[in-house]
């Protein structure tokens, strides 16, 4: 495993809920990640409680997300270590009240 993957792998198992994202929480850089915050926002999950991963500050973890993940676009969502999606699937789980469940549960 490279070095990107392990420190992706560390984010993603250190977090219960983490975003890999353009930008920030309160900053986001690119609409698809504006659009995964305000989903989250909509499961009323706190923005300041999600880890936020900014990949346009880190190459490397822009590069490496992409093969952890197997998944070719960001943001992507990790949920207690688990791969969920990018903005597309959170908005189809979200309205399907999917996502909700998935992150009202308690960790196993």
């Amino acid at each position: 495993m490279s070095d990107a993957q392990q420190r992706i792998d560390e984010l993603v198992k250190s977090s219960d809920v983490l975003l890999f994202m353009k930008g920030n929480a309160n900053f986001p850089m690119c609409g698809f990640s504006g659009r995964a915050i305000q989903i989250l926002k909509a499961c009323g999950v706190d923005p300041q409680a999600v880890k936020t991963v900014d990949v346009l500050s880190d190459d490397e973890i822009r590069q490496g997300i992409k093969e952890y993940s197997n998944w070719p676009t960001i943001p992507q969502l990790y949920v207690k270590g688990e791969f969920v999606g990018g903005a597309d699937i959170m908005m189809e789980m979200y309205e399907k009240g999917e996502l909700q469940q998935v992150l009202s549960q308690p960790a196993a």
